[in-house]
């Protein structure tokens, strides 16, 4: 179950969910599960490094690269609203390049993944850094740390 809108200038879709192995919930029997609705957005960008300052300019860009992303999670029917979702990250085995972001809450709703970039978080709120549940909604935001090169 996906809220769609269109994209704007730096930020794009990001609607790719991963399937879980299918488990069975304590509270399977009274509550049907469901997977929560979701309106994720991924932040692109430019990096003028050195190397791209000097083999790019403005009307030639660097390619894109991922800056970010903003996961915005509907849980309307929780029956426990006062328990908040969590995430957790797990790196792939096999491709280290990506980790499995996966949110959990509580019934009615099964647990939803998604493949993200493995790289380290900018946790400050000056780098829109959000981890909040409010109303209903579970918004994760978060930038990844960029590395100044020095001599």
């Amino acid at each position: 179950a996906v809220v769609s809108t269109q994209s704007t200038g730096d930020e794009e879709l990001f609607n790719n969910d991963i399937e879980l192995d299918s488990k069975t919930y304590s509270w399977a029997d009274k509550y049907k599960p469901r997977k929560p609705r979701f309106y994720n957005r991924v932040h692109t960008g430019y990096e003028w490094n050195k190397y791209n300052q000097t083999h790019y300019d403005q009307d030639n860009p660097p390619p894109k690269i991922v800056q970010g992303y903003k996961f915005n999670i509907f849980y309307t029917d929780l029956i426990d609203p006062s328990v908040t979702p969590e995430y957790k990250l797990t790196v792939f085995k096999d491709d280290k390049e990506f980790c499995l972001l996966r949110i959990t809450s509580g019934p009615p709703y099964e647990d939803i993944a998604f493949k993200v970039l493995n790289k380290e978080w900018e946790y400050s709120n000056r780098y829109s850094f959000k981890s909040q549940f409010s109303q209903g909604i579970f918004q994760l935001w978060f930038q990844f740390k960029k590395y100044r090169y020095r001599r």
